[in-house]
């Protein structure tokens, strides 16, 4: 996506034909189970599937003329990396213009291979930076327990 561009909702002129907006925003859902690079983007302007505007189409056919000239990337599994269990966790504070909700955004390494991602908007509207990262923290956390327990069931 284009830097430092928020996009909202009401901004620009409607598309004539959503369906095509709204398919080619699911193919891109599809895609990120085996690309996380665009996971984040992908939830931005998924957030539009009620009333595409010709901006978010714009943003769409980025994702995908990225995504074209980038074939090589996905997940990779090393063989003789370590069994850690790593996570990261982060979150924007009041990042939907619309909403002012906060995204949540976190990863689980195993090793040096990603198993785990997630880019979801937050339930609740957060009162400051520090509301929202921890928030982010206790997502991850939740995550990281669910995971061990799956590890040590395997």
């Amino acid at each position: 996506m284009e830097v430092n561009v928020k996009y909202r909702k009401d901004e620009g002129t409607l598309l004539d034909d959503p369906t095509i907006y709204r398919r080619l925003v699911r193919s891109l859902i599809y895609l990120t189970t085996t690309c996380p690079d665009i996971s984040y983007v992908v939830h931005k302007v998924s957030q539009f599937m009620t009333s595409p505007r010709h901006l978010h189409l714009a943003a769409v056919q980025r994702i995908i003329r990225y995504q074209h000239g980038s074939p090589a990337h996905g997940l990779f599994f090393p063989t003789g990396s370590a069994l850690h269990l790593v996570a990261y966790s982060d979150a924007d504070w009041a990042g939907c213009l619309d909403t002012r909700r906060s995204t949540t955004g976190w990863c689980m390494f195993l090793g040096d291979a990603l198993i785990s991602w997630k880019c979801k908007k937050q339930d609740r509207m957060s009162k400051s930076r520090t509301e929202a990262k921890y928030r982010a923290m206790s997502t991850t956390c939740s995550e990281v327990i669910w995971l061990c327990g799956l590890l040590a069931e395997l």
